[in-house]
């Protein structure tokens, strides 16, 4: 666990390195992967079921790589009623949040009878990724499929990876409530190639979307273009800013609840309290032997764990902006002024009672959030992720005789006779 302190002469140097590091794939992983896709691409199916024996331990075939719908049900039905519950809560308020971001199609027109616009439309298929190495994770199935559904796509299909053959009984029963189509057994990047290109029974998909490992991150990488997909995904993070009114003991276990994801997360503190800055690390050890996720928990912590202590909270928003967080989290008294002071941040989370666990399951806002610094210019999956937006123009006789022959001089201008051309041959 690294500690920093902005008083130190050789902070920025230091903080610039933390900045660079982004814990992710090196040139390995991406050789690796582009020799799957491209046996994917060529050898088709057989590849995917060679390559999910290998990694999944499962032999599957064309005809059983769909999962039925009566293994769907049995698989739902052994789901305890109170999970079942909660996931109905959850996907509730996924949903009432996503509908309000669902956008308006846009009519307007201008001073000379130009009528313009957008209409937006969503895309026919979905692929959806869902994790299943490390953990099965439902809430990440309704975070990507119910704004897939607000968006009106066609079809919604998913993609996970069902080591030793077993089907988690919470992703069956979350796929029910969110109205998933098919389910396919399929995990890691021939997944992903498999739903680009349409490897039967895989359909074709126009977008991919889904977190995954650095194998399913580098796949939706390389293959955009032949596919859409909502962002490069990497490990983890979040950065908790507190003052001296903040519980170490909270602060600890927010700390740890993104460090246990996996030994590459990261888990940040920048305080303006010395005090609080030892509180938490020692309840930070004093924590992790009662986690079941320990191990991942402690490798995160001493890999990637960060303390900066701060002269003050003033100096906390640009490099917040800097570190550009998945997650943020303002246990501070008030957190108003630092979070209208944040620019880039996946998801904000203002005060002690709304640790960001909550908004991994019931808040109502995506929990799919980008990381790796991408927050400086990408934003949260949403509705919008699945939808398209088509611009268009009608002009009208009078708005082509004032504009045509502007546009044909921009043309010429341009040397593009033929545009010119096409624009004066309508200008009386």
């Amino acid at each position: 666990m690294q500690r920093l302190a902005s008083a130190d002469p050789d902070f920025p140097a230091r903080f610039e390195a933390l900045v660079a590091d982004t814990r992710e794939e090196g040139p390995d992983v991406a050789g690796t992967v582009a020799a799957i896709i491209a046996q994917v691409r060529s050898a088709g199916f057989p590849a995917i079921a060679e390559l999910t024996h290998r990694f999944d331990g499962i032999a599957i075939d064309q005809a059983t790589v769909e999962v039925t719908p009566a293994e769907r049900r049995a698989a739902a039905a052994a789901l305890p009623q109170a999970v079942r519950d909660a996931l109905e809560t959850a996907a509730q308020r996924i949903r009432a949040f996503h509908e309000r971001l669902r956008p308006a199609d846009l009519e307007m027109t201008d001073a000379l009878g130009v009528r313009m616009g957008a209409r937006y439309r969503p895309v026919a298929r979905a692929g959806l990724y869902v994790p299943g190495g490390r953990a099965a994770y439902p809430s990440s199935l309704l975070m990507n499929a119910i704004p897939a559904a607000v968006a009106g796509v066609d079809e919604i299909v998913i993609a996970t990876p069902t080591p030793g053959g077993a089907l988690s009984p919470a992703v069956m029963a979350a796929a029910e409530i969110a109205g998933v189509a098919r389910i396919f057994r399929v995990g890691g990047a021939q997944a992903i190639a498999g739903l680009a290109f349409g490897v039967a029974p895989l359909p074709r998909c126009d977008t991919i979307v889904g977190p995954g490992n650095i194998w399913v991150a580098e796949a939706k990488r390389q293959l955009y273009g032949t596919v859409g997909i909502d962002m490069v995904a990497g490990p983890s993070e979040v950065l908790v800013v507190a003052d001296a009114s903040a519980r170490p003991d909270l602060v600890a276990a927010d700390l740890l609840s993104q460090a246990e994801h996996d030994p590459s997360a990261q888990a940040i503190l920048m305080t303006d309290s010395a005090a609080l800055a030892d509180a938490v690390v020692a309840e930070v050890e004093r924590l992790l032997p009662r986690l079941a996720t320990e191990a991942v928990a402690r490798e995160s912590w001493a890999r990637h764990g960060v303390v900066i202590l701060l002269r003050s909270l003033s100096e906390a928003p640009p490099l917040i902006d800097a570190l550009a967080p998945e997650h943020v989290e303002l246990m501070v008294r008030d957190p108003a002024p630092l979070f209208g002071a944040i620019r880039n941040a996946g998801s904000i989370f203002l005060g002690e009672t709304t640790p960001e666990a909550i908004g991994d399951y019931v808040g109502g806002p995506n929990h799919v959030l980008p990381t790796g610094r991408r927050a400086r210019f990408a934003s949260g999956l949403s509705v919008l992720d699945f939808m398209k937006r088509t611009t268009w123009l009608a002009a009208g006789d009078a708005g082509l005789q004032a504009l045509g022959p502007v546009a044909a001089t921009l043309a010429e201008a341009e040397g593009l006779p033929a545009h010119a051309l096409s624009l004066r041959l309508r200008s009386r």
